[in-house]
């Protein structure tokens, strides 16, 4: 008696069948590709975080190279640019530095000198420029230009261009990574669109019998891939961000290195994954369906 009073005794049989044995395999491949594009997603957002990190530094210092000149000792020659670039408007902080820093520079490139005190090694000044009106490069030349003082001002603008191409290429080639993945899934959902057609061919069939539209019945499979894609993408996106976890733990404050420092707001970054891996999964299973119904009329 209680089975006359069971909603799902009078519900309408779906038209296709809510699982098949081909579900497990497909939710296991596309979660595979949502974990990597997760992945690759937060690699991108951390390079790219480091990238701007070293720029900042990099904007906010510069490097003075003094030459002593004849009748000069090196340290009261970098004393005198230290004590000239301390009075340019832009610049916070000038520190002219040891010796033996500027011997440890170069080295590497001499080997073990033992003497290598003797050689004739320019004097290195720090200087920290303004974050907001920072001094330029020809505004400090020209002032120790006018105080005589022989010295080159390297900016690191070279060394920033490097740093922006380099966060220029991580982020194409993420985007690129992320593209292909994208394909491929959708490859994979429409293969599975396919193979499902193929197996409810009968179905098909009754239904244009019955006067079901080509886009009723494609819409039975969009709905139906959609579903298993965004359960698929909620596994990836759960994978990435255990192991993006994983990794910032295991990183301390700095993530997982320097290069790559991820941070805890970076996780929230793979939330739309299922949302993209549904849209990809049923716009490809609508495309492929569509054809498809076409063909069998």
């Amino acid at each position: 008696m209680s089975e006359l009073f069971d909603p799902a005794r009078w519900r309408p049989a779906p038209f296709l069948p809510e699982r098949e044995t081909r579900d497990g395999t497909l939710v296991f491949v596309v979660a595979v590709l949502c974990f990597l594009a997760c992945v690759t997603a937060l690699g991108v957002i951390a390079a790219d975080r480091a990238a701007r990190g070293w720029a900042n530094q990099l904007t906010e210092e510069a490097t003075v190279i003094v030459r002593p000149r004849p009748g000069e000792t090196p340290d009261s020659a970098a004393a005198r640019a230290a004590e000239t670039l301390a009075g340019v408007a832009g610049v916070a902080e000038v520190r002219a530095l040891e010796p033996q820093k500027a011997y440890d520079l170069v080295r590497p490139w001499l080997g073990d000198v033992a003497d290598i005190e003797d050689l004739p090694v320019p004097r290195l000044v720090a200087v920290g420029l303004d974050a907001r009106e920072p001094a330029t490069a020809a505004a400090m030349q020209a002032a120790l230009k006018g105080d005589g003082v022989d010295a080159i001002v390297d900016d690191h603008s070279l060394w920033l261009k490097d740093v922006r191409r380099a966060a220029g290429i991580a982020r194409g080639m993420g985007a690129v990574v992320f593209l292909l993945i994208a394909g491929a899934a959708a490859a994979v959902v429409a293969f599975a669109t396919r193979a499902g057609l193929a197996a409810q061919r009968d179905v098909v069939e009754v239904l244009h019998l019955s006067g079901a539209e080509d886009r009723f019945i494609a819409r039975l499979f969009q709905l139906r891939f959609a579903r298993v894609a965004a359960v698929a993408g909620l596994i990836g996106a759960g994978g990435a961000v255990l192991a993006g976890a994983i990794l910032r733990l295991l990183g301390g404050s700095q993530g997982l290195t320097p290069a790559l420092p991820i941070a805890w707001s970076d996780l929230l970054a793979v939330a739309p994954c299922p949302l993209l891996a549904a849209a990809v999964a049923a716009l490809a299973a609508r495309v492929t369906a569509g054809g498809l119904i076409r063909e069998m009329q």
